[in-house]
């Protein structure tokens, strides 16, 4: 979209704008969610991880036929997933499975208030404890990148919170990945830390309504994925 700032992309992919259309019907059953999710956050997550990553030389090694050739890692060395619980656990395993080498997985709970909008931090499990900023190269310490994932940004609130709560750990950059944004929301997440913020969405919708969803939306992603609609 044209309104949006440089640090926010939406896919063109035609395969995310198909599945997209699939996420939105109300008549997507459950596991059906679970699936189009984990796709689209993988071409995302493809097309994002593409951008934010780069590649090292990390020495050499020997194929099966007994040849030595240059192996490469990954940079920045120390990334971490970060989750906004519940919905957010849906893109893990598609970010995992990008990634060549396992990493930390800190889960940040969150839930809006319903007056304000405003989100609410519950569960925390970021390292800070024993831990100084400064110790980059410790096993605990801030990770380099930090991944969020989160399948709707809609008011920007709380992706927003948790850019914050990564930025006091100490981390030097953060990428946020969803499935669906909504314009406002996601303009708010990349003014949150200017120069070290970057979303990447596999769609955008212009408005959200009183209750603070996108419309048209993707309804309440974390009760079509566990049943709990009507809760």
């Amino acid at each position: 979209m044209d309104s949006l700032p440089e640090n926010a992309h939406v896919s063109k992919h035609p395969c995310v704008r198909a599945k997209l259309s699939q996420l939105r019907a109300a008549s997507t059953n459950a596991r059906e969610v679970k699936a189009l999710i984990h796709e689209i956050a993988t071409i995302v997550g493809v097309e994002a991880l593409g951008k934010a990553l780069g590649v090292s030389s990390s020495g050499t090694d020997k194929s099966p036929l007994g040849y030595s050739y240059s192996t490469e890692r990954i940079t920045p060395k120390k990334v971490s997933l970060v989750p906004i619980l519940r919905s957010g656990l849906s893109m893990i395993d598609a970010l995992t499975a990008l990634l060549p080498n396992p990493v930390p997985i800190h889960h940040l709970g969150m839930y809006r208030s319903k007056p304000t909008f405003e989100p609410i931090e519950y569960y925390n499990n970021l390292p800070y404890h024993g831990t100084s900023i400064t110790d980059s190269e410790g096993p605990s310490g801030p990770s380099e990148l930090a991944i969020v994932v989160d399948p709707v940004i809609a008011t920007g609130a709380t992706a927003t919170a948790a850019v914050e709560t990564l930025r006091d750990w100490g981390v030097k950059k953060v990428l946020v990945i969803c499935i669906l944004g909504g314009v406002d929301g996601v303009k708010r997440v990349t003014e949150s830390w200017e120069g070290c913020v970057e979303v990447w969405c596999g769609g955008c919708d212009e408005g959200t309504d009183e209750k603070g969803m996108i419309k048209p939306g993707l309804g309440d992603v974390g009760d079509r994925l566990y049943l709990t609609i009507g809760k």
